[in-house]
């Protein structure tokens, strides 16, 4: 048995929370982290000219490592 409600008026039924008392169930905001800002055109052409040129540095050592194994 539960001891005797002090205040019968104030408490809900079955001793839940009133209403008013939690947050609602979902957010009333935007799920966004900050101003909204248009995406740019992608990679510049710095950073994606200098993975080719590593990319192709690899490539050839490797080709160059080929060649002189088969001498």
């Amino acid at each position: 048995m539960s001891a005797p409600d002090p205040e019968p008026r104030t408490t809900p039924p079955h001793g839940g929370v009133p209403p008013g008392e939690t947050p609602p169930g979902e957010s009333s905001t935007g799920s966004g982290a900050g101003p909204y800002r248009p995406l740019t055109r992608g990679w510049g052409k710095g950073p994606l000219l200098l993975i080719c040129l590593v990319a192709l540095a690899c490539a050839l050592f490797f080709l160059a490592y080929a060649v002189m194994l088969n001498v």
